[in-house]
């Protein structure tokens, strides 16, 4: 076998350095807009790497300064209402309308917490008890005692009382 005399003809010569040309021209072509596209990608991702970083330092700062704030307003609250409840007046067979005047009278003589710190409050909790224990309530021409069940502070103070016979 021999290999044909191509070589001998100058348009074959002409084909093949085309193609070679061609190739290297074309590969470098490739190589420019490739090398182009990839630095301008890379930059756009370190830019956003960047503000990724900005975005959660401030982020960090503000929940801090929020957390502060929150702990600060904790700190601060005031109390804003009284409720007071007597549960078992229906054992004496108490009028409603009566259970609802002392508990108005009850909450009357605590109304002096209303608007003070929370904390005021809290730590005065044995004062409370014993404003409402030392009560001595006159419905139906009888005596009663109150009994505290329990008390639940927050910006609304709770109280849960019983109500007792005097004897």
């Amino acid at each position: 076998m021999r290999i044909p005399p191509y070589y001998r003809l100058p348009s074959w010569k002409r084909f093949f350095s085309g193609m070679a040309i061609g190739g290297v021209v074309s590969w470098m072509i490739f190589l420019y807009i490739h090398g182009v596209w990839m630095e301008e990608k890379s930059k756009k991702i370190t830019e956003q790497a960047e503000t990724i970083e900005k975005l959660q330092s401030g982020l960090k700062i503000y929940q801090e300064d929020d957390r502060k704030l929150n702990e600060k307003n904790i700190e601060a609250l005031k109390i804003q209402e009284i409720n007071v409840r007597i549960l078992n007046y229906e054992k004496y067979e108490l009028d409603s309308f009566g259970v609802f005047e002392s508990e108005e009278e009850i909450k009357d003589d605590l109304s002096m917490f209303i608007a003070k710190d929370l904390d005021f409050v809290y730590k005065s909790r044995d004062m409370i008890r014993k404003m409402i224990e030392n009560k001595v309530i006159k419905l139906n021409g009888k005596r009663y005692r109150l009994e505290i069940k329990s008390m639940l502070f927050f910006t609304t103070v709770n109280v849960l009382v019983d109500i007792h016979l005097e004897e």
